[in-house]
């Protein structure tokens, strides 16, 4: 029988051994989130699989979708192996692979464009959600956007491990370079707060958010991973190059590719209506 946990002892010791294994702070994050749900439900207890089980059974109980089951899951088991209780994690929930998006989630190019119209007043985030949306990078991966690496055309990108190498359109080079002189950036990080530290994403999110009303566009859509993600639609459109764009991407796994690139049910169902298989 396992000892009751402090939790900040604990929860300390988990984070740094999550930067250790070099995850992105995203995860860290995301991570210790859900670790600190799931003692706070043990309230004390010995973590024994029984329990665990009962926490699985208890999120599912509430009604969060499979999806956020199984990432809030793999966060505990994270946490239950690095402890040492690899005996006491649960499988995660069965789910049958979707072969569609929901056209509420998807961000399309039109709404795109009004978001960039509802955001002229607002240079930098401007020029901001049109680098992400041209290049497809994370947002995290901003910071790698400086002075030098534009004036080559070319930003070297690094992530778990990682590297690669983000090619700039012209145009973007142009207007990044233009907008680096007149805003008095000589070199370094172009992206930057007043203090001269790189944009927080929290700050990004919200302001991208404070856009929607005046863009008439639903703020469940409007984030920076979106962006990302209309990037990999429209590049997939151009050459149906899977491989190629999981690479742009930085993905280690076409799987992960193939969620960007879905379709609505919208489009699914235009598909079969073109099969014309019916009498």
């Amino acid at each position: 029988m396992n000892e009751a946990f402090s939790i900040t002892r604990e929860i300390d010791a988990f984070a740094k051994y999550l930067a250790e294994e070099e995850k992105s702070s995203v995860t860290i994050t995301k991570y210790v989130r859900d670790v600190q749900r799931f003692l706070r439900w043990l309230g004390g207890q010995d973590v024994t699989r029984e329990r665990t089980v009962a926490y699985k059974r208890q999120l599912l109980a509430r009604g969060y979708a499979l999806r956020s089951v199984n990432s809030m899951l793999a966060a505990v088991n994270s946490f239950l192996a690095f402890r040492g209780l690899a005996d006491c994690r649960v499988r995660l929930c069965r789910m049958q692979r979707e072969i569609y998006q929901r056209a509420e989630r998807e961000l399309s190019r039109a709404e795109y464009l009004r978001l960039l119209r509802a955001a002229e007043g607002n240079r930098r985030l401007w020029l901001l959600m049109q680098t992400i949306c041209a290049t497809g990078i994370r947002v995290s991966e901003l910071r790698y956007f400086t002075v030098e690496a534009v004036r080559r055309g070319e930003v070297s990108v690094a992530c778990k491990n990682k590297n690669r190498k983000i090619l700039l359109p012209r145009a973007l080079k142009k207007l990044l370079l233009r907008y680096a002189r007149d805003t008095g950036v000589s070199g370094g990080v172009i992206f930057r707060t007043r203090s001269g530290r790189p944009l927080d994403r929290s700050n990004i999110w919200a302001a991208m958010k404070r856009l929607c009303a005046r863009a008439k566009v639903d703020p469940g859509k409007v984030f920076p991973h979106n962006l990302r993600k209309l990037f990999a639609r429209t590049f997939y459109d151009q050459d149906k190059d899977i491989a190629k764009l999981a690479d742009v991407l930085g993905h280690s796994s076409i799987n992960t590719t193939r969620i960007y690139i879905m379709s609505t049910g919208q489009e699914h169902r235009r598909q079969l209506e073109r099969l014309r298989l019916l009498a």
